[in-house]
C-alpha cells in the first residue's frame, strides 16, 4: 500500500538510484503520473516532461479500456478493441484526440516538448491496469530515438506489464499482482489529479533558462 503518488515517486526513486544514466528525461502520463514523476525527477536529478495517450473506452463500460491513442495520433488497440465496430471506434478517436488537443494546448503552453533522441528516458504513471495507455505513451518515445526506455509504476497487474515489456528495454514496478481491481486500490489517498496541479509541477519543474524566458 502506497501513502499517496508522492510516496509512491519516492519508492520508485529508490529503486532506480545508483544507475548510470544518459541526460535523464522522466515522462510522465498525466494527470495522476505527473505527480508521481515530478518526484522521481526531482530524486534522480533529472528533468520533467509529459507525454499524452489517453484510452479508449468500451462501448456501455467507460472504465474498461480497449486500447488508447497516443498524442502522435496513433492508435493501440487489444484484442477486444480490434472486434469493435469500426464507426464506434472512428467516435471515440474523435472524442480522446479533442482531450489530448486541449492538454497539448494547456500543458505545452507552460512547457515545450523536451527532446528525447540519445538520452535515457523513464515513461511513469501512477499504475498500469491495462496497459494501453502506456504503450501509447511507448510507441511516441520510440519514434524518437532514445538511447534507452525504461517504464517505472508503483504497481501493475502481472499480465499487463508481461505485454508492456515488449515496448521497453526495461522494466521498474515495486509491486506486481494478481489481486488486482483498480489502482487506486493500492493507495491510501488517490485522490484525483486536476489540470491546475500538473501545471504547478511543470512550472516547477521547468529548467532555469525556460523559467526566465516564460
Amino acid at each position: 500500500m502506497f501513502q499517496n503518488r508522492e510516496d509512491a515517486g519516492r519508492r520508485l526513486a529508490a529503486k532506480l538510484k545508483g544507475r548510470e544514466w544518459r541526460d535523464l528525461l522522466v515522462l510522465a502520463i498525466p494527470r495522476g503520473g505527473v505527480v508521481t514523476g515530478a518526484v522521481l525527477a526531482q530524486e534522480l536529478g533529472a528533468e520533467l516532461d509529459i507525454v499524452l495517450s489517453r484510452k479508449l473506452r468500451a462501448p456501455f463500460q467507460p472504465e474498461l479500456a480497449i486500447g488508447a491513442i497516443s498524442e502522435s495520433g496513433e492508435v493501440y488497440l487489444d484484442e477486444y478493441g480490434e472486434n469493435l465496430d469500426l464507426d464506434y471506434l472512428a467516435e471515440e478517436r474523435r472524442h480522446q484526440q479533442g482531450e489530448i488537443a486541449r492538454r497539448q494546448k494547456l500543458f505545452r503552453g507552460i512547457r515545450p516538448a523536451a527532446s528525447i533522441s540519445g538520452r535515457s528516458v523513464i515513461v511513469t504513471d501512477d499504475g498500469i491496469a491495462t496497459g494501453s495507455t502506456m504503450i501509447a505513451a511507448l510507441k511516441v518515445v520510440q519514434a524518437q530515438d532514445p538511447y534507452e526506455l525504461i517504464v517505472a509504476v508503483p504497481v501493475a497487474a502481472p499480465d499487463r506489464l508481461k505485454e508492456v515489456r515488449r515496448w521497453c528495454d526495461d522494466v521498474v514496478c515495486l509491486l506486481c499482482t494478481d489481486q488486482f481491481w483498480a489502482i487506486g486500490q493500492f493507495y491510501q489517498d488517490f485522490t484525483q489529479v486536476e489540470d491546475e496541479q500538473v501545471l504547478e509541477l511543470l512550472r516547477q519543474s521547468m529548467p532555469v533558462c525556460q523559467t526566465a524566458l516564460a
